[in-house]
């Protein structure tokens, strides 16, 4: 909720309208009203659904019913869906074809080495590709080098989270920030 708010609050006080990603956990999603919740928050707050992007771990996935639902009901409010932490769970490639996914955010343990670890670096490029293919956004998270960021970026990863971006930040700190 508080995301959601201050999202729009952003938004109406001149600031660029971008997504604003919350993570849901198991427990979350698991005790139902999930989308019934989302739906409510989205109405309370006026923030459009195109500005939430919810992050999911793979191991969410594995329930096909609660899923399937429940995804195709976020869909429709146009809530974005992320998988978290790509390639660390319990990965089903299937899952990519049958849920409608926006986002796969590589996980940090791809990125720390892919200066020196030539496996790390075939992982991220596979990833990165994968997303191409599928038509999906490539987010890498933990960039904290330059020469991260500039692989990637090679390789087509569309985003990326990290310190060399900047420091994780309250929100009043954000707005200041944001306005020079």
């Amino acid at each position: 909720r508080e995301a959601c708010r201050q999202n729009k609050a952003w938004q109406a006080a001149g600031f660029a309208a971008l997504p604003i990603s919350v993570n849901v956990s198991a427990v979350q999603f698991r005790r139902g009203g999930l989308v019934a919740g989302v739906k409510r928050v989205l109405q309370e707050t006026g923030l459009e659904g195109r500005y939430l992007e919810l992050e999911l771990t793979e191991s969410l996935l594995m329930d096909k019913e609660v899923v399937g639902e429940a995804l195709a009901g976020l869909r429709a409010l146009g809530v974005k869906i992320t998988i978290d932490d790509f390639g660390t769970g319990y990965s089903s490639l299937g899952y990519l074809k049958r849920y409608p996914i926006d986002k796969l955010k590589i996980d940090r343990s791809f990125i720390d080495d892919l200066g020196t670890d030539a496996d790390e670096r075939a992982i991220a490029i596979a990833i990165i590709n994968l997303a191409k293919t599928l038509k999906l956004t490539a987010l890498a998270e933990g960039v904290e080098r330059q020469e991260q960021l500039d692989f990637l970026r090679a390789h087509g990863c569309d985003e990326f989270q990290g310190y060399l971006a900047g420091n994780p930040v309250a929100a009043e700190e954000f707005s200041a920030f944001s306005r020079g």
